[in-house]
């Protein structure tokens, strides 16, 4: 709907990029004569409209410009009837308007130039993959500060644990304390419940015993101290990944520590993060492969091991007298892809077992087939089919800004955009004023029942002024009632001051948003582009292309008085039998003959089979069968026919042939309805351009060019 409508804006070229300037004079009047009220039209719009599209609907440069005036005036003329008529008031109308804005708005709401850096760094990251191990400090994004202090206080203590520095006895007790008075575990422990506080404080006050026992230091720590629940099969280990596969900040830390190296802590939604790098090496690229699989059951036997390695053996002879396809439809024990000949899903690196990965990415050209590979699926004969690398920028780049855009380090360029408008509208806060609406926080806000007016008492005082606009305690106040929503028991203060930082990013985010209008004129056009067609879409619906489906007595009688144009040519109506063979054919003609009635005619001749013959009646075009046209009169068709087709004798009846004739309205409705559209919109536009004068400025029009 949104491309329909916006094609209509389009057609006439409605976008408008120009600045009007100070002495802009009018090429044209557009006058309502009912109403007297007057639309002036300046040169700068005119000309940019004209310069968009001349050489598209006009080709004469010597009088496109005039003749660019009657299309302008007439567009514009449909636009001022819409306003008119009051379409722009409604509500559906605004809705739909401001989702189209808010779309529009997007690109100029964040950062350009971090967003093209971003691009470019995310690309040169894909020509890399990354091998590393982690250890995760699960705590929630919107922690309270103890619980957040607690979380970073036990990633730091494992970090230096890692490094090679043991927690001191004071530093464990410090820990200590700060896990006693964290939310989940102060909670537990008043109930009773030790578990969870016991598991965190041994993967502290044990480090030291845990890393003498250690052979790799990261990831024989890691089961002992990640509250990742996939440590315990994987120890950490994240095996290759490349850029967009982890979050952003994951993703920085991997790529920005060297080989060998232990990051910095980091924070992502999942919580705090330690990670190892264990290898970097150039993308692989994303592969193809088919496979043929000998399944090895996880209790298998030295019997079951030695079968399994015998049984690859004998069908990787098979397939010297064998095609690979053929070899995985019979034999392969992947039941997913055998029916495929083994054909997989393509992959990157990291997604399936390395075994598996590395005979697949080592195999140098298409077709070429693997030795045994052992995975821990069983036993496999990988063939490659096809290897694709890093595309260049240029290729890539369209789904790269999509997958940016969905990706968390979009909002680096929503970031720098808030800095930028911070600084140039001279942002000022007061947290005193700020601390003052919090504190009437309290467990009814917990409970959803919490109301704004409580800070009425505060007097109102200003938090944030951007650009000499105040955003006030009751402002606050009320986009807090806003957010609210039964939780957890928890600090309703802290919460308050958490929801701030989001407060002022919307509040500066808006704060923009009014004023892209006034800062870009590209928007501004773009945005009456959208708005007119939106109108224009709307006043045609109404007045054509609705109004000639819902007028079904105006609909008939545009028919009747036009039905002529609606004819069939001529046409003959015809029975066609199909019989088994000569003879069935024969027998039918005599039934024919003797004056039998088709059933009669199929009863009688499907006594003894009912594949002795078929029918089939339709009514034929001439011109549309070459037997029928062959034989233009009623009764039956002299010679049998041979349909080779079907190897079937067909016997022919023309039972009417018929003159041409005028089609029933229910036969022809599509394309009256459409000639009506058109004949209303004809009638539509006399009307415009007789309620809507234009007066054009000679002088004016003539000086563009």
């Amino acid at each position: 709907m949104m491309k329909m409508k916006h094609v209509i804006a389009v057609a006439i070229g409605l976008s408008c990029t120009a600045n009007i300037k100070a002495q802009d004079p009018f090429v044209m009047t557009i006058t309502n004569t009912e109403t007297k009220v007057s639309h002036p039209i300046t040169k700068s719009e005119f000309e940019a409209v004209y310069k968009k599209n001349n050489g598209k609907e006009v080709n004469n440069a010597s009088k496109s410009v005039k003749e660019y005036v009657d299309l302008f005036s007439l567009f514009k003329s449909k636009v001022y009837e819409a306003e008119s008529m009051g379409l722009d008031t409604l509500g559906s109308f605004k809705s739909e308007l401001a989702g189209y804005r808010r779309q529009l708005a997007a690109p100029y709401l964040t950062d350009k130039n971090t967003n093209e850096n971003l691009l470019t760094e995310a690309y040169e990251r894909m020509k890399w993959e990354v091998r590393a191990s982690h250890i995760l400090i699960r705590v929630e994004e919107t922690a309270l500060p103890k619980d957040t202090l607690e979380a970073w206080t036990r990633a730091n203590l494992i970090r230096n644990a890692v490094m090679g520095k043991m927690p001191s006895s004071s530093e464990i007790a410090n820990y200590d304390k700060l896990l006693k008075n964290s939310t989940e575990v102060a909670k537990l422990l008043k109930g009773k419940d030790s578990s969870v506080y016991k598991a965190k404080f041994s993967s502290v006050k044990n480090l030291a015993d845990y890393y003498k026992s250690a052979k790799d230091k990261f990831q024989d720590l890691a089961p002992k101290t990640s509250d990742d629940p996939s440590v315990v099969d994987n120890k950490g280990e994240l095996n290759y990944f490349s850029s967009m596969d982890m979050v952003y900040p994951f993703e920085n830390a991997a790529y920005n520590t060297k080989v060998g190296d232990v990051s910095p802590i980091i924070r992502t939604k999942f919580g705090y993060h330690i990670l190892k790098v264990y290898d970097k090496r150039l993308n692989r690229g994303e592969i193809t492969v088919a496979h043929i699989m000998v399944k090895l059951p996880k209790d298998a036997n030295e019997q079951d091991k030695a079968n399994a390695k015998t049984k690859i053996s004998e069908l990787k002879d098979k397939l010297k007298t064998m095609t690979f396809e053929e070899v995985a439809r019979q034999f392969s024990d992947d039941k997913q892809s055998s029916d495929r000949g083994g054909l997989l899903q393509p992959f990157k690196s990291g997604r399936l077992p390395k075994d598996f990965e590395d005979a697949a990415f080592g195999l140098k050209n298409n077709n070429d087939v693997s030795e045994p590979v052992l995975s821990p699926y069983g036993w496999h004969l990988i063939k490659r089919i096809d290897l694709k690398s890093t595309p260049a920028f240029n290729d890539i780049k369209n789904e790269l800004k999509t997958r940016v855009n969905r990706d968390s380090r979009s909002s680096m360029g929503k970031n720098a955009l808030i800095t930028r408008i911070k600084k140039e509208y001279n942002f000022k806060e007061n947290l005193k004023h700020r601390d003052e609406v919090v504190k009437e926080l309290d467990s009814t806000y917990l409970k959803a029942t919490w109301k704004a007016d409580r800070v009425s008492k505060l007097g109102n005082k200003e938090i944030l002024n951007i650009g000499g606009k105040s955003y006030t305690q009751n402002d606050y106040a009320k986009y807090l009632e806003s957010q609210m929503m039964f939780r957890s028991p928890t600090d309703a203060v802290e919460l308050g001051k958490g929801m701030y930082r989001t407060w002022v990013e919307e509040c500066v985010v808006n704060y923009e948003d009014a004023l892209l209008e006034q800062k870009y004129a590209d928007f501004k056009n773009l945005l009456r582009e959208y708005r007119d067609g939106i109108l224009l879409f709307d006043l045609t619906d109404q007045k054509v292309w609705s109004k000639a489906v819902k007028d079904t007595a105006g609909l008939k009688g545009f028919y009747e008085k036009n039905k002529n144009n609606y004819l069939w040519g001529e046409r003959a109506d015809v029975t066609t039998y199909k019989c088994l063979n000569d003879k069935v054919a024969k027998e039918l003609r005599k039934l024919l003959k003797a004056g039998k009635t088709e059933k009669d005619v199929v009863t009688t001749l499907n006594k003894t089979s009912q594949l002795n013959v078929s029918v089939e009646n339709v009514t034929y075009l001439k011109g549309e069968n070459k037997d029928v046209d062959a034989n233009w009169k009623t009764g039956v068709v002299a010679n049998d026919i041979k349909d080779a087709k079907e190897n079937k004798v067909l016997v022919l009846v023309v039972n009417n042939v018929m003159p041409k004739s005028p089609k029933l309205l229910a036969e022809c409705r599509g394309m009256v309805t459409a000639d009506y559209q058109n004949y209303l919109e004809a009638e539509w536009l006399q009307y415009l351009k007789s309620k809507y004068k234009v007066s054009v400025d000679e002088t004016v029009l003539g000086t563009i060019k």
